[in-house]
């Protein structure tokens, strides 16, 4: 990770010597970066094709994914061989599917170009596609072989895009680190602006997720936590129909944090004060934090619940929930009575603000 990266793409990618790369990427960063890269790698030896899909969060389909698969065997990519995911979270999501299944496994570089993607997505090997049922449901674990993040690239990622990223980095400080929430606080505007700050705030990020990754990569314990705020923000994704005009991942997220650490107040096991400085820091960044903030609307009650009961994390029918104890002091709760996450949600629909 750091400024620059991708001048370096074609010599640290050849490196692990592979004949055949196939570059998969959308309309929005193909044409910024993906014929450099291909030029790049193919000065090196490499031979090249380029798969461009849609933008968007509507792209992570079986569609698609059959698309990129048929596309990577035409282009004769071998075991040994390499598909290269080039963009956001979703390129990264899909290609890394695509990989993890085409020939039962070829081998994955992931380039992220927006800072959701360099601090979460492209880090620890989680792969896949949506459902009708919900988010990632259909997918697998592949490890990519390398990683590179180019935070120069983060200097033309829109702001909406910006804020959507910051919200996974301030969700590390969050589950374990209060210190850094701190920095946080202190430091998000240089994130922003593309100081120093920003290359620590990845540094930081893919630090302590991979410190998770390796002790739990198959999240059978604790890496679960890692999903702080995402039972609900997928539902809420879910409901908004994966439709990025009206949410895209981060916001989603900011919003499941800040209904996280308000479940947890209402449960009696974090103090308020401690939920209230999170809305107000996500706030002071430009993120939402409340359910009114959805543009059209997040659904009814049921409609949520129905969306939460196909979260990755329920287990034997019973919801599944990353709960706080305050910033920093997250924990797995199983079991969570329906009747209290109904209540609280009825709640937050009822006092919900702009």
């Amino acid at each position: 990770m750091g400024r620059g990266l991708l001048g370096e793409a074609g010599s640290r990618i050849a490196a692990l010597e592979a004949r055949t790369a196939a570059i998969v990427t959308d309309g929005h960063v193909g044409p910024l970066y993906a014929e450099a890269l291909a030029a790049s790698l193919q000065q090196h030896g490499l031979r090249v094709s380029i798969i461009t899909l849609p933008p968007g969060e509507a792209t992570k389909s079986y569609a698609s994914l059959e698309r990129v698969c048929d596309a990577v065997l035409e282009a004769k990519v071998e075991r040994g061989d390499l598909v290269v995911a080039l963009g956001g979270g979703v390129m990264g999501d899909l290609a890394g599917f695509a990989a993890a299944v085409v020939r039962r496994g070829v081998r994955l570089v992931q380039v992220p170009t927006t800072l959701l993607s360099q601090v979460d997505s492209s880090v620890g090997g989680k792969t896949g596609i949506n459902s009708l049922h919900g988010k990632n449901l259909v997918g697998a674990f592949h490890q990519p072989s390398l990683v590179l993040a180019d935070t120069a690239l983060l200097d033309t990622l829109p702001i909406r895009e910006m804020r959507a990223g910051y919200a996974e980095v301030v969700k590390y400080g969050l589950i374990d680190d209060p210190d850094f929430f701190a920095w946080c606080e202190a430091n998000w505007r240089g994130v922003f602006d593309g100081g120093p700050e920003r290359d620590e705030a990845v540094a930081q990020s893919c630090r302590a997720k991979a410190a998770v990754v390796v002790k739990d990569e198959r999240e059978d314990g604790d890496r679960a936590l890692l999903n702080l705020g995402h039972t609900f923000g997928h539902a809420l994704e879910r409901i908004t129909y994966y439709d990025s005009a009206r949410l895209v991942h981060g916001e989603g997220v900011a919003i499941g944090m800040c209904q996280a650490f308000r479940f947890s107040v209402a449960l009696g096991v974090c103090p308020p004060a401690d939920a209230e400085r999170v809305e107000a820091h996500l706030s002071e960044a430009g993120l939402p934090t409340r359910l009114a903030q959805v543009p059209g609307g997040c659904g009814t009650v049921d409609e949520l619940l129905d969306a939460m009961a196909q979260d990755k994390k329920v287990k034997g029918g019973a919801l599944t929930f990353i709960l706080v104890r305050g910033i920093g002091q997250s924990f797995i709760a199983r079991d969570v009575p329906v009747a209290s996450v109904r209540a609280f949600l009825q709640d937050e629909n009822s006092t919900s603000r702009p």
